[in-house]
Parts: C-alpha cells; sequence; structure tokens
C-alpha cells in the first residue's frame, strides 16, 4: 500500500486550470495550531474584552447544544464573542470593541487596535502559489470565523503578490450574526466543519461549474476526511492520528508541512536573501517528492 501511494504522489498532475479548485482548510493545514480562533481568543482575554458574563454565555449555549454531541460545542457555540465587535475583515489589524451597558454611555465603548499575526506554514504558501500558477480556483473552507478566514486569504494574497502573481483567494467559513454592529455570539446557517465542508465544496462545484475529480483538496483531522472525499485529489497534511488511518486506507497523498512564518502585509517583505534561497531549495525539494512538480 505504501509503495502504491508513493507512485501516487509520483504521477503527473493534470495542470489545466479550467474547472480545478483548490480547497485549503485553515487550522492545522495553512497554520499552525492552537487554531487562529484560539489566538484570536487570548487577544481579547488579554486585553479584558472576554468577561465572566461571556463565559456564562457560552456555557448556557454548550448546555444548549449538548444533545447535539460536541462537535457542536465546539465548533458552533460562539457566545463567548457576545457583545465583542470587528469591524475590520482581512485587514492587518483587527479593530475589536466591547459594549458594556453598566457603564455610563460616554465610557460604554472601548475601542482598541491589536495585532493577530498569521504563522503560515511556508509550505502552505508555496502549494497556494503553484495552485494560483495553474489558475486554479482556490478557496479556504474553514470552521473558524469568516472574519479571520479573510484576513488569512488576504495574507496569502499579498503573498503572491510579491511573487508576481495576482489571484483572488475567496473564503467559506463560518459567519457570526451581528446586531448593531457588534457579535451576538450565534452563528448563521451551519458551523462550517465536518460534512458542512463537503456540502460547501459541492455547492460551489456546482456554482462555478468545476470538476471536483479533477480538483484537489487539503485537510489536517478527521474533521476533514468528507472535504477530503469531495474531490479526486485529496491530500492530509500534517494529518492527525486519525486521518493517517483514513490516508493509509484510501492511499491519499500525505504531506508534513513544518517550518512556519508569521506574517502580515506590513512585515512579509523583510526577508533575509539568503534565508529565501536555503527555503526556496527546501520547498523545492519538497514538491518534487510529494508529485507536484516546479
Amino acid at each position: 500500500m505504501t509503495a502504491q501511494r508513493e507512485a501516487k504522489e509520483g504521477e503527473p498532475v493534470d495542470e489545466g486550470s479550467y474547472g480545478v479548485a483548490a480547497f485549503f482548510d485553515l487550522d492545522g493545514t495553512l497554520v499552525p495550531r492552537p487554531s487562529m480562533e484560539k489566538r484570536l481568543f487570548s487577544m481579547l482575554r488579554y486585553q479584558h474584552f472576554v468577561g465572566l458574563r461571556n463565559y456564562f454565555w457560552w456555557a448556557v449555549e454548550a448546555v444548549r447544544l449538548a444533545p447535539r454531541g460536541i462537535n457542536q460545542i465546539l465548533h458552533a457555540n460562539k457566545m463567548y464573542l457576545q457583545g465583542v465587535r470587528a469591524a475590520a475583515r482581512g485587514g492587518t489589524d483587527i479593530p475589536v470593541c466591547l459594549f458594556r451597558p453598566s457603564e455610563s454611555k460616554k465610557h460604554a465603548e472601548i475601542r482598541r487596535q491589536a495585532r493577530l499575526p498569521v504563522p503560515l506554514y511556508c509550505q502552505a504558501i508555496e502549494r497556494v502559489a503553484w495552485h494560483a500558477e495553474r489558475g486554479h480556483l482556490i478557496v479556504i473552507v474553514s470552521g473558524t470565523l469568516e472574519l479571520l478566514a479573510e484576513k488569512t486569504a488576504r495574507t496569502l494574497e499579498h503573498e503572491l503578490g510579491a511573487r508576481g502573481l495576482s489571484h483572488k483567494i475567496h473564503v467559506c467559513a463560518t459567519r457570526l450574526e451581528e446586531k448593531d454592529g457588534r457579535w451576538t455570539g450565534r452563528i448563521l446557517g451551519e458551523a462550517m466543519f465536518g460534512e458542512a465542508k463537503a456540502r460547501a465544496i459541492t455547492r460551489i462545484a456546482a456554482e462555478a461549474d468545476l470538476d471536483l475529480l479533477r480538483s484537489f483538496a487539503y485537510g489536517d483531522s478527521s474533521c476533514d476526511r468528507w472535504m477530503l472525499e469531495a474531490v479526486g485529489k485529496p491530500a492530509a497534511v500534517n494529518p492527525s492520528n486519525d486521518l493517517a488511518r483514513i490516508a493509509r486506507r484510501n492511499d491519499w497523498v500525505v504531506l508534513q508541512w513544518g517550518e512556519e512564518k508569521n506574517l502580515t502585509p506590513r512585515t512579509s517583505n523583510a526577508r533575509s536573501t539568503q534565508k529565501s534561497e536555503r527555503l526556496g531549495q527546501e520547498l523545492q525539494a519538497s514538491r518534487v517528492k510529494s508529485g507536484y512538480g516546479a
């Protein structure tokens, strides 16, 4: 089975662009864990935008979702964000504000600017660039907040621009309900995890006239297996033990991405020439080994 999988990775890839897409999970695939949402939560908690009341709302919602399973509690419960507003989508900084009705009107709103870097895997950037060079539709399909997925997409687009590639990266992520410019903590539609990812990919394929048998998908956990099964060219990236077993059983490509780099539009141009050349050589060897070529 291993020999067959290695042979499969070495097969030539159809580089035709029409009707071909690449679907990327975000957390653990494009960026290392902890997840982007956990990073945002840590930032908000550190700046005292998440308090005891937010924990209480989250616990109440967890009880309500409990009959639907632990995954619903983990992925569909965003009540810890109730009262928090993110005004920008995809920017370098995330302006957030918290409404505190107990305070006087003069001090009811507190606004701060906070930077939330996107620590992308270097190999992920190269793989996205490989698809962009071939004109493939690129979509981030993630259970994270739409705000964070959009931020990652814009950062990736900046990296592509640095390589002379102008390519739009689309996003399909968990959307939050807003009221009076603030998050209510409730989601719109369904949380983008598990089978919901496969449904989203099928819907996107119908709208964009895609050939899913010629399309790619990248994921890192067993919750991504439905997304990977939806395409003809799946790849397990740094797979969990469960996904690794599924990948072996289905003879899927397995990729190991390790080196990461914190990237924002302000800082990504500050690279040393020597390190860039070394990284380019390493990534070139990785692409050849995985069968995606130069």
